[in-house]
Parts: C-alpha cells; sequence; structure tokens
C-alpha cells in the first residue's frame, strides 16, 4: 500500500514573511508563535513576518524561526485530518519531523533547537568555516577527491548529499576553496560558494556538541509515532535512544538525503512527499531524486487550503 511521507526543511529555507498569513488565519498557527516569542531575546514573530533578511538568517535566528513555521503549519494540516506515515527532516528539519512524530512536545523541541542554534552560531563564530554546492559530479567521485587531495591540507568533507547531481562539502575556508578548484579539475560541472554563517554538518561543529548533548540526555524522549528516517544513516527507526544518539551525532556528519528519499520509497512504499514548512526546496531536490513519486509542498494558507 503506497504511503505518504511528510519532510521538513532546514536551514536557507527561510524568507521574509513566512508565516504571517497563517499566523492571521489560523488560531492554532498564532498560538504556537506567541509560545515561541517569548523564549528569545528577539522578536521571532517580527523577524520572520517582516525581516530583515540579514537578521532571518543568522543561525540563532533563522533555526528557530524555521521550526515555529514548519510546526505550526503542521498542526494545522493535523487538525484538518491530514497524517503521514513517515517522517524525515533535513539537518534541522529533523527536529521537527521529532515534534509531529510526537517524540518530543513542541516545548521541548524548540528548547532543543533554541540551544542548538545557539551553539551553532557560537561554533560558526569561533572557526574560520565555509560550505560549497558542487554539481555535476556523484557523491563517490567527490569523496575519492578529497581523500586524495584535500586530506591533510586542512578540514573539509561532504555535508550533505542533496541530490545525485548536487553535492554540498563543508570545512575551514582554505581547505573548501582548494577541494572547489581540485572538483572542477576533476570534471565537476559547477562549484559555488554558499552564504552560509559557517560550516555545518563538518567537525568544525564539533564545538557545539557538548552543550546539545547534555540538553538531549536531560530530555524524555518517546517511541515515535510514525518511522522516522534518520539524516545519519538514511534508515527509519522509533526508537527514541536511536534517535536521541543520532541527534548527536548529525551536528558533524552529512545529511544522507539521497539515501533517506530512497530508503523511504525502497523500504515503506512512499509514493508522495508533503514538505512542510517554508520556501519548496525539498521538493526541489526529491524531484531531481525520483520523478515519478508525487511530491507537494505547504508552506503558506493558500497551500493549506488546497492540500489534498
Amino acid at each position: 500500500m503506497a504511503k505518504t511521507a511528510f519532510v521538513f526543511p532546514g536551514q536557507a529555507s527561510q524568507y521574509v514573511g513566512m508565516g504571517l498569513d497563517v499566523y492571521n488565519k489560523s488560531k492554532i498557527v498564532s498560538n504556537i508563535y506567541d509560545y515561541a516569542e517569548k523564549l528569545f531575546d528577539f522578536s521571532l514573530k517580527n523577524i520572520s513576518f517582516y525581516g530583515p533578511i540579514t537578521e532571518l538568517t543568522k543561525t540563532n535566528i533563522t533555526q528557530p524561526a524555521i521550526f515555529t513555521n514548519s510546526i505550526a503549519i503542521f498542526e494545522e494540516l493535523k487538525d484538518r485530518g491530514f497524517k503521514p506515515d513517515v517522517v524525515a527532516g533535513h539537518s534541522l528539519g529533523e527536529y521537527s519531523a521529532l515534534v509531529a512524530s510526537e517524540v518530543l512536545t513542541f516545548e521541548e523541541g524548540i528548547e532543543l533547537v533554541k540551544v542548538r542554534s545557539e551553539q551553532m552560531q557560537y561554533a560558526a563564530e569561533n572557526s574560520e568555516g565555509s560550505m560549497a554546492a558542487i554539481v555535476g559530479m556523484d557523491y563517490d567521485r567527490i569523496s575519492k577527491v578529497l581523500a586524495e587531495k584535500i586530506s591533510g591540507t586542512g578540514i573539509c568533507t561532504i555535508a550533505n548529499h542533496n541530490s545525485p547531481t548536487q553535492i554540498v562539502i563543508s570545512g575551514q575556508i582554505h581547505a573548501v576553496q582548494s577541494a572547489m578548484l581540485e572538483l572542477k579539475n576533476a570534471g565537476a560541472k559547477r562549484a559555488i560558494e554558499l552564504t552560509v554563517g559557517g560550516a555545518f554538518h563538518s567537525p568544525l561543529m564539533e564545538k557545539a556538541r557538548e552543550k546539545l548533548k547534555k540538553t538531549l540526555d536531560n530530555l524524555n524522549f518517546k517511541k515515535a509515532l510514525y518511522p522516522i528516517y534518520s539524516n545519519v544513516t538514511g534508515m527509519a527507526t522509533s526508537d527514541p535512544e536511536i534517535i536521541r544518539k543520532n541527534l548527536y551525532l548529525q551536528l558533524t556528519s552529512p545529511v544522507l538525503w539521497v539515501d533517506t528519499i530512497m530508503n523511504m520509497i525502497k523500504e515503506d512504499d512512499v509514493n508522495k512527499f508533503v514538505e512542510i514548512g517554508p520556501g519548496k526546496v525539498l521538493c526541489g531536490l526529491i524531484r531531481r531524486i525520483e520523478k515519478s513519486v508525487e511530491i507537494q509542498g505547504v508552506s503558506d494558507y493558500e497551500d493549506l487550503e488546497n492540500y489534498s
């Protein structure tokens, strides 16, 4: 029997105005935003709704903003009677998937995201890190070039396997820039340095892991209502202790998004993917991974009204 997966976006999906229309039209959404607003020393609502984008793009702001938006829209969908069979999220989105699957409450989830975003911001500010998107070269070839040409000269690893032909590398600025040249020479179509706050999903995020682990250890993780496909393994689990461990590993491990999507299709017979949260980034990635599946995005009130 074909199944539906709810997937949740991560950092870089944010845009000014996200959530404003659903906030104005849904009591469920406004209650979630109003709760989140009280937890931070900045106005999550004002920056999400009105910007500026320079503030919304900061790691310690964009992560809770995207998370709040994703869960608010999910809760509105749930209230309308819609639910998934399995869930996953891209990087930060995995935290949204946790709450959707009732491993944690929204209140627990946003406290965890607050710690994660602040610690990642701190780690980024205290390391010279960068990321780059590599287009037109597969995972194994990139791994080989990094091992042969960059290993020993600096930290540079694969951070995201987003689609068969789009992979993101992450690490020290000089190593990433050197890798971009080596990968272009080896046949990559494009190598684009990204405007990001730091070297996410690389060993440079090690500084963020200690406080995150303390917070993870203090939370009561429950068995997942819907199986969660992990970024770290690309495989499904409902086990709370495995989920907890994978979240800790996720900070410095690559996001295996291609494996996640393909395993959802092969292992769980998923034929419909619904991206819940700001933007349609994951819709585009999934379309490049497997063209035969149904893909739908729910990021505003019009999308909610048209969802079926």
